[in-house]
């Protein structure tokens, strides 16, 4: 064995050693352990950590994310943060609808743009997340099923109103599209609690 093959065992051997003893929470954690005994650049130990893993000589365990054992405390977590800015989206619409006169240049588009979203995204997501809660989609085709699920949503939801005494106004049509909205985007979040928990 020559030296440089020596010292590469020997830092392999350490490396080994540092993640099965030592369980370093992160691989930055690991490069400092090991350039306490090696100096090495990060770059270089980075290679050196990958060709272990690859040769399955190390293995790094992923960190368990908790779930919350309480419904409140899963809709107040990180991880209903689409929920929260669904609805946020979906009451920011209606508000903007209701306060924004028409004529009002230049704010009226902020109204067109939140607007385009509460009627061609909103619904559709609300509803594709409550069918498929978790991840059984990839982002492609909840995007593409949310725009498809809203242009099938909106047009019925004008024509129930339709046959009610309110009609297709304005104020109808957005009260509808929140309500429906926030209905799926709230059966979303209960669904995703059960299926995780």
């Amino acid at each position: 064995m020559t030296k440089k093959q020596t010292i590469d065992s020997s830092l392999n051997n350490h490396i080994i050693h540092l993640v099965k003893n030592e369980k370093p929470d992160t691989v930055n954690q690991l490069i400092k352990l090991i350039q306490q005994k090696y100096p090495l650049t990060e770059h270089e130990i980075t290679k050196i950590i990958i060709r272990l893993e690859n040769e399955g000589k190390i293995h790094f365990r992923e960190k368990e994310t908790l779930i919350p054992s309480m419904p409140r405390e899963y809709i107040f977590s990180s991880k209903a943060t689409w929920y929260w800015i669904t609805i946020s989206l979906t009451i920011a619409t209606t508000l903007t609808v209701f306060t924004v006169p028409e004529d009002a240049y230049p704010t009226v588009y902020i109204r067109y743009v939140l607007g385009s979203i509460f009627v061609l995204w909103l619904p559709g997501y609300s509803l594709i997340k409550a069918l498929f809660p978790t991840r059984e989609l990839d982002n492609i085709e909840r995007a593409a099923l949310s725009i498809g699920m809203s242009l099938a949503l909106v047009p019925i939801t004008g024509l129930i109103l339709n046959y009610t005494p309110w009609g297709i106004r304005t104020t109808p049509i957005t009260l509808s599209l929140l309500a429906l909205t926030t209905t799926f985007a709230t059966a979303a979040i209960i669904r995703e609690y059960q299926k995780k928990s």
